[in-house]
C-alpha cells in the first residue's frame, strides 16, 4: 500500500503492511531489525503501542477513523510507551526521521492507496 500526504502531496511510504488481526498487531516489527526508507506498519485498530524488544528507532502517527493526524512520536527508542491517544484508531510506523522529512503535522490527513 502507498501512502501520501494530502496537506502537501507528498509521499509518506509506498511498501506499507497491515497488521489487523490480533497475531500480526503482537508481532507488529518484533521480527524486523529495521525499517527501509519507504516501508510501514498500519496497525488497525490501536490507540497506543510500545517498542518493548525492538531493535531499532522509528517514528509513529496516530489516526482517527478519517486517517487525519492526531499524534505523532519522533524517534521513538526501543523499550518505551506511547500515551495513549483516545481518539486515534490506527497507528502507522515509520523508519525514523520519515515525519520531519516529508513534512508531516498534527491535523494533516493520508490518503491509503492500493
Amino acid at each position: 500500500m502507498k501512502i501520501i500526504n494530502k496537506s502537501n502531496q507528498k509521499l509518506v511510504a509506498d511498501r506499507v503492511k497491515i497488521a489487523n488481526n490480533p497475531i500480526k498487531r503482537i508481532i507488529g516489527l518484533l521480527n524486523r531489525s529495521k525499517l527501509e526508507k519507504g516501508e510501514g506498519l498500519l496497525i488497525i485498530p490501536c490507540n497506543g503501542i510500545h517498542s518493548f524488544f525492538m531493535r531499532f528507532r522509528f517514528d509513529a502517527i496516530f489516526l482517527d477513523k478519517n486517517s487525519k493526524i492526531k499524534h505523532l512520536i519522533r524517534d521513538m527508542g526501543p523499550w518505551q510507551f506511547s500515551p495513549l491517544i483516545f481518539n486515534a484508531h490506527s497507528v502507522l510506523e515509520l523508519p525514523a526521521g520519515i515525519i520531519n522529512e516529508t513534512d508531516i503535522k498534527v491535523d494533516d490527513t493520508l490518503d491509503f492507496i492500493d
